[in-house]
């Protein structure tokens, strides 16, 4: 997560602090809105980095990909 808060406080001119809150009302949004758990399942695969992100896919996309 701390890559992501970096990455839209340089893009945005936004202190750190800002783009955190940015950050976790966005990952908030996708956890309510998103059905089936499925947004905290992305909400945590983001704060996982690369493996999670590999994670959620294998898992969305089945064993055989």
């Amino acid at each position: 997560m701390d890559e992501l808060i970096k990455l839209i406080a340089e893009k945005t001119g936004l202190d750190d602090t800002k783009a955190k809150e940015v950050v976790d009302t966005v990952f908030n949004f996708l956890k309510e809105k998103v059905p089936g758990g499925a947004g905290d399942q992305i909400v945590n695969a983001i704060e996982g980095g690369a493996s999670g992100l590999a994670g959620l896919a294998k898992s969305l996309l089945g064993d055989n990909q």
